[in-house]
This record gives C-alpha cells, structure tokens and sequence, in this order.
C-alpha cells in the first residue's frame, strides 16, 4: 500500500499523524480517515544469505564476513540461528583468505607452490573472487 494515498477515498492529501505500535500513523485530510501501513522491512537478497552462511562454516567469523559482503555481523549471527548452524570445530587447520579480481586469481593459481599442502575453496563474491585456504598449525 502506498502510504501517500488513503486506502478510503484514495486520495492524496495525506500527512503524518503520530505513531502507533511502532508504526507510523497516517491522516487523510480530504475525509479524515485514519490508518497505518505495514514497514515492508529491508530484504537482503538470498544469494547473500548463502553466502555468509558458506563463509561461516569454512571458519570466518562474524565481523570478516561483515567486511567481505557488508551485511551486519549482527544480520549474520542471525541467519547463523535461524539456520541452526554448527560450525565443526577444527584445531589441526585454519582459513586464511584472499580476494582477487579474475586476473589476479589465475595469476595467483599459476604459482605452482600455492597449491600444494593445503586445501582451499574459491567462491565467487560478485566482481570478485574469494580464495580460501586451510594449512595445517606448524608445531
């Protein structure tokens, strides 16, 4: 519903009117009707939202997440429970990350010592590409 019309008499003399349950309340001047409209509320697309929760279980936290996508790691904590997410715990290996454009990426994996002891996943992020790579603790 668009709130410059009046869902009465569909007119536009619409103005403010103070706030009710925490939503905004408008008056019609033309026939003095009073009502509300629902906050549609900002939608993150999906592609996003699997994203985070890929970033989370390969061992990135919250706030590394929230500077790669810049969704809120608040958002992302979220998603993490609304999913029921369990990240397994893992203490012989950690993620590292990089991001590169297309080119810097295939030079990245031309060096033939990038690909060896080590596991990595590269996802897409848009434009660019993220390169994650786990390597064992040297003890």
């Amino acid at each position: 519903m668009d709130q410059n019309v009046c869902p009465r008499c569909q007119s536009n003399q619409v103005v403010k009117s103070g706030v009710v349950n925490e939503r905004q309340r408008f008056q019609c001047k033309a026939c003095n009707y009073f009502f509300t409209v629902n906050k549609l509320g900002k939608r993150i697309d999906s592609y996003y939202v699997v994203k985070a929760l890929q970033l989370y279980m390969e061992g990135l936290s919250y706030r590394e997440i929230e500077r790669i996508l810049g969704v809120s790691h608040v958002t992302i904590s979220s998603w993490v429970k609304a999913h029921k997410l369990v990240r397994p715990v893992q203490t012989q290996y950690h993620p590292t990350y990089k991001i590169f454009n297309h080119s810097e990426l295939v030079e990245y994996l031309a060096q033939k010592n990038q690909l060896s002891g080590a596991g990595m996943i590269i996802t897409e992020l848009g434009d660019k590409f993220m390169l994650i790579k786990w390597e064992r603790f040297k003890e």
